[in-house]
């Protein structure tokens, strides 16, 4: 299928494209640098060989991703495990909406768990243009699926921007039949506080027929959780919560979101574990369609929050963190002595790895602790919503 011309600046590449932009990729010293790191025992006209054979980025996603993201899961965390029994029909598409964590790595994971529990297919993965710092990375991420949020373009062009990406993501669902992954949020929750934008979903109910809520429908929003047992990028976000706090308007470069990739890809990660909420289609019709737009929009953000929280794995680690913080043994029932022993110490050793001229120990701590603290009291207080 040739997708739409108004779509060409944003979209995956289509099938027909692969042969070339696979020949641009080989041909680039900074890729064939990248890939002989990731595939050492790998030669080049190997690798050139299997691209050749790939005549979809499904296909792509199989031969290369998935074995190299199975492989991280198990050698730089304890696996990987997707909860789906939310989801009766696995061959209708779904728009995963998640809290993020990684900037990489969160959609990938959740790309090979859809495949390992029998879908027939992965996600489209909206990233935003800011991450896209070399010409491979935009032909790779392209090439493996992902459609392009366009952030650095002005505030006259970024409503037509933003009406084009909800296009897009409607046609996408609609006629190619494609899932869709799209972050809660712009950007990672640095401090784990997952909280829904509502600028995403008046962004998504852009594009599609009909009344706001039959936009939304029209998406089958399945909000999913996501918990890694170990962020490997704390104590970076932990450094850039001082940076800010310390430099009037410091925003983080090209070579930090860099270190952050890398971070998060070759750190230890534990476990990690998915779940999905309930696809919102059902709960949708309950709303008044005459609620004003505003408060619409809060209302579904809401409960995509409530979902998630609600669908949260936690670990030790988290019931650990919001002792700590509080000063309490309130959670003490989920965790040992032991459990305590293991997180200071990779406690301290993550607050090692801090690069600042002046780091601020105490505040760098708390900022960690907060970090895998905040999950937990966001779930206590949906389920206390709930009943």
């Amino acid at each position: 299928m040739r997708t739409p011309e108004e779509f060409d600046e944003i979209r995956p590449y289509d099938a027909e494209e692969l042969p070339q932009v696979f020949s641009e990729l080989v041909a680039d010293p900074e890729f064939q640098k990248i890939i002989q790191q990731v595939l050492p025992d790998q030669p080049l006209d190997v690798i050139c060989a299997m691209l050749s054979k790939c005549h979809t980025s499904l296909e792509l996603q199989k031969t290369f991703f998935y074995p190299l993201l199975e492989q991280l899961a198990t050698t730089r965390g304890k696996g990987l495990t997707l909860e789906c029994s939310s989801i009766s029909d696995k061959t209708a598409p779904h728009t995963f909406i998640t809290n993020h964590r990684d900037i990489v790595l969160d959609s990938a994971f959740l790309s090979i768990a859809l495949l390992d529990n029998g879908f027939p297919t992965t996600v489209e993965i909206a990233i935003g243009d800011n991450l896209l710092i070399k010409p491979w990375i935009r032909k790779l991420v392209r090439a493996n699926k992902s459609f392009i949020v366009q952030r650095s373009v002005n505030i006259k062009q970024m409503l037509e921007s933003s009406k084009r990406l909800s296009r897009y993501m409607h046609y996408a669902i609609t006629q190619k039949k494609e899932n869709i992954w799209i972050a809660q949020r712009e950007g990672r929750a640095k401090d784990s506080n997952d909280r829904t934008q509502d600028s995403v979903l008046k962004m998504i109910a852009m594009g599609g027929e009909g009344s706001l809520i039959e936009r939304l429908k029209e998406m089958h929003l399945t909000p999913t959780a996501l918990s890694y047992e170990y962020d490997p990028c704390d104590y970076l976000k932990a450094q850039e919560f001082q940076q800010k706090r310390d430099f009037a308007g410091f925003k983080k470069s090209p070579q930090d979101d860099l270190l952050n990739m890398q971070t998060g890809i070759f750190g230890y990660k534990g476990h990690i574990f998915f779940k999905t909420g309930n696809c919102l289609d059902n709960w949708l019709d309950t709303l008044d369609p005459n609620m004003p737009k505003g408060e619409l929009f809060k209302t579904v953000a809401h409960k995509i929050d409530q979902e998630i929280f609600l669908s949260y794995r936690l670990y030790p680690n988290n019931y650990i963190a919001a002792d700590l913080l509080k000063g309490t043994t309130e959670h003490q029932e989920h965790y040992t002595e032991a459990d305590v022993k293991t997180f200071e110490d990779y406690l301290n050793k993550q607050l090692e790895k801090v690069t600042l001229k002046r780091p601020d120990p105490e505040f760098l701590r708390e900022r960690i602790l907060t970090m895998y603290a905040n999950p937990v009291f966001n779930q206590e207080q949906a389920q206390q919503e709930s009943h």
